[in-house]
């Protein structure tokens, strides 16, 4: 008896019972009939399985007893109950598997009420942000609207603004091209100015020179009306020569802007008579081109190799008689600057004749000559002899067909691709002093220019006649 009492005490069933009961009545308004009905047989069930295990207790509880212990407590409690027609029915299950089935009943109950609040809970979350969702819709809406309208104002006042801004438009424009007008005036009276400028270094540079020329030529005037002059070994301990510095000194600012000067009107003056003369025979510009560039490279290097020889044989004359406090370096420099004239220009032009007589890159009718343009390239020579003088000397920048364009170096010529990365052919070298440009020479740029500069060089090489019997077209 006592184990049987144990284990309905651990089941609970009338905790069980009691959940059930409060559960089906909070739902009973939900349920169909039928779902009512099956709960109150579920109930039914139940009750009479707790019936079943009370009576399986009492028959223990009686019998241990024995016959008559409990007799009264019977006839007074149980045999009426039973008297009004209740009858109990026989459980088909044992009483363990009975338990079992209540606590499994009461587990799946409590799990059903889990998931109805879990139901619950998420329903009541899902109502929230439905209720936020349509708050924000509406405030979204409201924005719209206003939104609406603020655009309907706008386009109301643009309409109403719309024909004075066409008004000011056109003032602008008026005073824009007024503006545009005064800035070019503003630059042509500045090309003027620099003009002015220019000319006027150019005349003091002129002035320096004529006055160190002067000063030379007193000092050789008094030197020549002296009654008994020096020998050449005394020469530095004379006071005149002594105090005054050499020309190359004296005249190297003025010399620099003069050479630059006189290589600026070879290339606007010079090379535009040459270009003119050699056009009547030759059609195609860019050989003529070709052709005057080659010419001032080619003299460049002639009158240097020439002033280095020159320059030699100076050398080795005074180093025997030097005697002073300037350099032998010096000396020589002022002796060649001073005998300039001395200079064999005519070696250096048949030099570069006959260097442009091999050159691939040059191909024009036989019946023209090199001699033609021999003026610009004498010309050409004299200015790169005594740029040499300088210090530093002045020279020409490197160049090649297909090389990479520069703005530093070269300006495009105006039949130039200003697209093309790439330079074609140079119609005027830059001059450098040292490694900085201070004139920019001029190069034409087209798209494929590397190609056209090896199919170029890749031409067979026309051979000359460098004898002077050779007929020539000349015009002098």
């Amino acid at each position: 008896m006592a184990d049987t009492l144990r284990r309905l005490v651990n089941s609970s069933p009338y905790g069980v019972l009691q959940d059930k009961l409060e559960a089906w009545y909070k739902d009973y308004h939900v349920f169909s009939c039928d779902q009512n009905l099956n709960r109150c047989c579920e109930l039914v069930e139940l009750t009479s399985k707790i019936q079943g295990q009370l009576f399986t207790i009492l028959n223990l509880t009686a019998q241990e007893g024995g016959h008559y212990s409990g007799v009264d407590t019977l006839k007074s409690r149980l045999l009426p109950w039973l008297g009004s027609c209740f009858t109990i029915a026989a459980s088909s299950v044992s009483t363990d598997t009975s338990l079992s089935l209540i606590q499994e009943s009461m587990e799946k109950d409590r799990k059903i009420r889990e998931l109805s609040s879990v139901h619950e809970s998420d329903m009541q979350k899902i109502e929230d942000k439905l209720c936020s969702t349509r708050m924000e819709l509406d405030t979204v809406k409201q924005e719209l609207a206003d939104t609406q309208i603020e655009l309907d104002s706008t386009k109301n006042k643009s309409a109403t603004t719309l024909l004075a801004t066409e008004d000011e438009i056109l003032h602008l424009k008026a005073e824009l091209r007024v503006a545009q007008d005064q800035v070019d005036l503003y630059k042509r009276k500045l090309d003027v100015l620099d003009d002015y400028e220019r000319q006027v270094r150019i005349l003091r540079d002129e002035i320096s020179f004529l006055t160190a020329e002067k000063t030379v030529l007193q000092e050789r005037l008094v030197r020549s009306r002296s009654p008994s002059p020096l020998p050449r070994r005394s020469r530095s301990v004379s006071p005149v020569r002594g105090e005054s510095p050499t020309r190359a000194q004296l005249t190297s600012s003025s010399r620099h802007a003069r050479l630059v000067s006189r290589f600026s009107d070879l290339y606007v003056t010079e090379r535009l008579e040459s270009q003119s003369l050699l056009r009547r025979y030759i059609d195609d510009l860019e050989t003529v081109q070709r052709i005057l560039f080659i010419a001032v490279v080619e003299s460049f290097q002639a009158a240097k190799m020439a002033y280095r020889q020159f320059k030699t044989r100076v050398r080795k004359t005074l180093s025997s008689t030097h005697i002073g406090p300037e350099s032998l370096e010096d000396a020589v420099v002022d002796y060649i600057v001073r005998n300039l004239d001395l200079y064999d220009v005519q070696t250096s032009v048949n030099d570069v004749i006959n260097a442009m007589n091999v050159n691939p890159r040059i191909s024009f009718p036989p019946e023209v000559d090199f001699v033609l343009i021999s003026s610009f390239i004498r010309e050409a020579c004299r200015i790169a002899f005594a740029m040499q003088t300088l210090d530093p000397a002045l020279d020409l920048a490197f160049s090649s067909d297909g090389e990479l364009y520069s703005d530093v170096k070269y300006r495009r010529s105006f039949d130039s691709e200003f697209t093309a990365p790439l330079v074609a052919y140079h119609v005027w070298p830059a001059l450098l002093e040292g490694d900085t440009v201070i004139l920019k020479g001029e190069a034409v740029t087209r798209r494929g220019a590397l190609w056209r500069s090896r199919s170029r060089s890749s031409s067979p090489v026309r051979s000359r006649s460098g004898s002077p019997s050779r007929t020539f077209v000349s015009f002098y």
